[in-house]
């Protein structure tokens, strides 16, 4: 029977066999000494990295936090202030310069000015999906929203060619990140720890090359409502435990339902499990509280990411066999 409690976990017994794999994929899998990962201040990164020391001890996990113009103060100090809870050597690396000098700032200011002609020094803005997702089969169009430096916000429609000038300007970001993860993972002879959850894995929420890049995901299998429950379970500071989902990746605050998703988290992971399960929309539909063709246009929203996303999750396509390289 379909109910809210479908995400429950042994969260004991999850947190070993988590340890067990991560144990034996660094070792033998990837055959590095430990994990590096970049420290978010978020809810999944800091599971991945409580996972990780509980799995391979502290001393084999090394934390990364990258600040940049964009992020929220607030990333920096939650991210501190779990690795200091967990006691990894962490290090702070701001890649704002190399965004500079790579042109992320200005090649995304320009592109906003193609539609806000005076956004410039002192604004702010971040882009958004429309609020009226689950009553309406229209096409969904981004908009985007811009606050001045008195205040006042406005938003505008963007045209297919802005977004993805802007979308290609903010992945900069999260493929720079990879970059630094890389260099301290070579350094350290560590592997690069990825820390999607179910939800983002499955819908395709990364950038590829970027944060979609690793060399284990620890918790992919994980749906968001359980990467909280272990959080609890591991013993992780209260503020942690609360901390709400964000993109951290525009100037303004955008929360991860405003930018892709439908619904907020638990009800995405409770539709997303329902569709998993092949549980009906009218069987769904009063235990979220949402009318049958509601459920039913979020699970064709699930199908249309899968589809959507799916060359994100490709590793090169190679045009002809190479039969001596086996993976």
């Amino acid at each position: 029977m379909f109910n809210s409690e479908v995400l429950t976990l042994d969260l004991a017994r999850e947190a070993d066999e988590i340890g067990a794999a991560l144990r034996a994929a660094v070792s033998d899998r990837v055959r590095r000494r430990g994990v590096v990962l970049g420290l978010s201040g978020g809810i999944d990164s800091s599971v991945t990295c409580a996972l990780a020391v509980r799995a391979l001890g502290k001393e084999r996990v090394f934390g990364i936090l990258m600040p940049e113009r964009d992020s929220n103060d607030k990333s920096t100090e939650l991210g501190t202030l779990l690795a200091e809870h967990l006691g990894v050597d962490f290090v702070v690396e701001s890649i704002e310069p190399t965004l500079r000098a790579i042109g992320c700032y200005e090649r995304f200011d320009t592109a906003v000015r193609g539609v806000v002609p005076d956004y410039g020094p002192g604004w702010q803005s971040k882009i958004v999906l429309p609020e009226n997702l689950l009553d309406s089969d229209r096409v969904n169009f981004f908009r985007l929203v811009v606050s001045d430096p008195d205040g006042n916000q406005s938003s505008v429609r963007l045209p297919p060619r802005v977004y993805l000038d802007l979308v290609a300007a903010t992945n900069f970001k999260q493929r720079i990140r990879k970059n630094i993860e890389y260099y301290h993972a070579d350094r350290l002879h560590f592997a690069v720890a990825g820390t999607p959850n179910r939800l983002e894995y499955d819908q395709g929420f990364f950038v590829k090359n970027g944060d979609g890049a690793a060399d284990i995901k620890p918790i992919a299998h994980l749906y968001k409502t359980q990467v909280y429950a272990m959080a609890r379970h591991l013993g992780l500071p209260e503020v942690l435990c609360n901390v709400v989902p964000t993109t951290d990746t525009y100037s303004m605050e955008q929360g991860q339902d405003e930018f892709y998703f439908v619904l907020p988290y638990p009800q995405m992971d409770l539709l997303l499990w329902a569709h998993n399960h092949g549980v009906s929309a009218a069987e769904a539909a009063p235990v979220l509280e949402l009318t049958e063709v509601q459920v039913e246009r979020v699970f064709r929203d699930i199908e249309r990411k899968r589809s959507t996303t799916a060359p994100l999750h490709l590793g090169p396509v190679l045009l002809k066999p190479v039969d001596e390289v086996s993976h």
